[in-house]
């Protein structure tokens, strides 16, 4: 069957303008292609595209593959570099069926030592944004694999304080093996206005839009203190779709993670973790972590949830072995500010003694470093401790904390906070709101069976001793440290011990009974009964009145007076003791209890005692047997009543002044 004419003049036109186009192309080359796609690029992104070197084009179907040497194109006029990518080479994988939707997308990308450099701007200005405004996220290339020889990276966002500058490298497979190549980096610079130094290996080819195949990665980066060294996989390098990794951190606090993780983490000590890292959907969880915070061991799992509100942080923590002083910067604690304080105070006792200038010490023993409530806000939180051994200063005896840390909304419970204190147990409920300047504060602490032997451990004459303390105090307060809350506290603190036995020493020491003393110091100290001890203080604006202070047993009554300045970190309590037995030899003197918090100072009333001592020698000179008269302490014979005392407590002036602003009063529990 014989072809029409039409259509064999037809197939003939088609065949020799193809002849046509390969005898132009063979001559030619396809360079000619260069300054239509140069004025393109120009008219449509307003940057300047230049193709200095040869450009071709191999077809196939719907994936045609465009290479050209030596390429630039151009950062915007407002970026800090001139070019945003310059190469030796690129090659080109392009998608015709999207590019026929006019959506730009290239399949495969090849960069030959690439320098690129991407910035981002004022006003949400992005330098990869190609319309003229750099602002629409829709006007940019998808690129679905990329893959880079011997280039530089650099990124820059003023807004945020970050710089890089990265060096990447093609590493070749090991001799004899077709696997094992890859790409090193390196990494300097500033992220979040932190230093930066990071260095690592990847996969030879960037999977950027690959949500299924994990992309191995191994990183070792210091950001400011924080050192952070990871190894696993990462799939989908844009959107972070899943991730697996070992992760190992360590740093001076872990606060210092807030400009890396935009999350509220509580000032500590140095610490160091290592634990499995894994992200999935909105989830990202750390497992099975170990290390140390400080003096500390620590263990367990946290786990942040995003896409609410804000992250949600949950967290199940325990620490075999717990440092009471690593708490100390989580409470805005000085580092050693007890021994500190201390030392001040030394110095300023010497140089008062040497210059009779009154000098006070300026460090203070209770926290005073602002806690960063204005962080609170970024994050929820749900977190448990649990500590089964605690390791404390001078023996206090402290065990099995347990904690519930929540944070809702900026503000901060724990609830409960827990302790085993000397065979009893210390319960407290805290509250901290920090939706104002200053912090609104709340504590309510109950004490429960505290053993009196086991409260002081370290002081031989409690050892003895037998009989529970109870209590309770509820303060409020504000200010942004602890230190500044107590200060300006207000409410009521009290204790109380109801029966048992104590150190007879203990209390003829108190009763400052010299005849007593010396008789217990060679026969031996012995048990006396403990009828009832309460402190009971009122608390106004950061000042302790003890409204009632008694320490009744067989052989001496204690009653105070006074005064405890929680804003100055000063004492003013006064003791008189009311013995219950003749005494040959007494000083019958109140005891002041004056000083700092760091160095308290207790001493008798030297005038007295000198009077008394005075008196003895005149009467000795008389008679020598007249000299005991004046150290002789008859005492009253009798045991007192505990209400009664309680109540003459209360009625004595110092309470009486302070009456009328004071009118909480302790329920004791016996």
């Amino acid at each position: 069957m014989k072809l029409p004419r039409t259509l064999k003049w037809l197939a003939g036109l088609v065949l020799a303008v193809i002849v046509l186009a390969a005898l132009f192309i063979a001559i030619f080359g396809w360079n000619w292609l260069r300054s239509p796609i140069e004025r393109m690029a120009l008219e449509k992104t307003g940057r300047a595209l230049v193709i200095h070197g040869d450009l071709t084009l191999k077809f196939g179907w719907p994936w045609p593959r465009v290479h050209a040497d030596a390429v630039t194109f151009a950062n915007p006029d407002w970026a800090r570099e001139k070019q945003m990518v310059a190469a030796d080479a690129v090659d080109i994988v392009m998608v015709l069926p999207q590019l026929l939707r006019q959506h730009i997308v290239f399949s495969d990308v090849q960069l030959t030592r690439p320098v690129i450099f991407l910035e981002q701007g004022s006003g949400g200005r992005k330098s990869w944004l190609l319309d003229l405004n750099q602002q629409d996220e829709g006007a940019r290339i998808q690129i679905d694999r990329l893959t880079l020889d011997h280039g530089m990276l650099g990124y820059d966002d003023a807004a945020i304080k970050t710089s890089i500058r990265s060096e990447l490298s093609t590493v070749d497979a090991p001799p004899g093996e077709t696997t094992g190549s890859g790409v090193a980096f390196s990494a300097q610079g500033q992220y979040q206005g932190l230093a930066l130094k990071a260095r690592g290996s990847g996969g030879p080819v960037l999977a950027l839009r690959d949500e299924k195949t994990p992309y191995p990665v191994k990183i070792d980066a210091t950001v400011g203190r924080t050192r952070v060294q990871a190894d696993g996989t990462i799939t989908s390098l844009l959107k972070f779709s899943a991730l697996d990794m070992r992760m190992a951190l360590r740093g001076d606090s872990l606060d210092q993670l807030f400009p890396l993780l935009g999350i509220a983490l509580p000032a500590t000590h140095a610490y160091v973790t290592e634990g499995h890292l894994v992200h999935s959907a909105n989830t990202w969880r750390y497992e099975k972590f170990s290390g140390r915070i400080g003096g500390s061991d620590i263990a367990g799992t946290m786990q942040v949830a995003t896409g609410g509100k804000r992250p949600a942080l949950s967290a199940e923590l325990v620490s075999n072995l717990l440092d009471l002083d690593d708490l100390g910067p989580m409470i805005g604690a000085r580092p050693g500010s007890v021994q500190a304080a201390k030392q001040a105070a030394s110095r300023s006792t010497s140089t008062t003694a040497a210059t009779s200038a009154p000098v006070s010490a300026t460090v203070p023993v209770l926290p005073d470093l602002p806690l960063q409530a204005n962080r609170w806000g970024s994050v929820d939180a749900e977190v448990t401790l649990k500590a089964s051994t605690i390791r404390h200063a001078k023996n206090l005896p402290l065990e099995d904390l347990a904690t519930h840390l929540s944070l809702r909304d900026a503000v901060l419970t724990l609830d409960p906070l827990t302790f085993g204190l000397a065979g009893g147990t210390l319960n407290a409920v805290i509250t901290l709101d920090g939706r104002g300047d200053p912090i609104q504060a709340r504590a309510k602490v109950r004490a429960r069976k505290i053993l009196l032997a086991k409260l002081f451990p370290a002081f031989a004459l409690s050892q003895t001793s037998i009989g529970q303390i109870n209590g309770e105090f509820d303060l409020a307060g504000h200010g942004n440290s602890v230190e500044r809350m107590l200060a300006s506290s207000n409410g009521k603190m009290g204790l109380v011990v109801a029966g048992g036995e104590i150190s007879k020493l203990m209390m003829e020491k108190a009763g400052l009974h010299l005849w007593e003393i010396l008789q217990l110091n060679l026969t031996g100290d012995r048990l006396v009964k403990l009828r009832c001890a309460v402190a009971d203080f009122s608390v106004k604006q950061g000042i302790m009145y003890a409204d009632a202070l008694v320490f009744d047993t067989e052989v001496t009554t204690i009653i105070g007076s006074g005064t405890v300045d929680l804003g100055r970190e000063k004492l003013d309590l006064t003791l008189n003791q009311k013995t219950k037995n003749t005494s040959p030899l007494a000083l019958r003197s109140p005891i002041y209890i004056r000083g700092s918090f760091a160095k308290p100072d207790v001493q008798v009333d030297k005038v007295r005692v000198a009077a008394r001592a005075l008196g003895a020698i005149a009467l000795g000179i008389v008679n020598p047997l007249f000299a005991l008269i004046p150290l002789i302490d008859a005492g009253p014979g009798k045991d007192s009543d505990c209400g009664q005392l309680v109540r003459d407590a209360r009625a004595l002036p110092h309470a009486e002044n302070n009456r009328g602003a004071r009118k909480n009063t302790v329920r004791f529990v016996r």
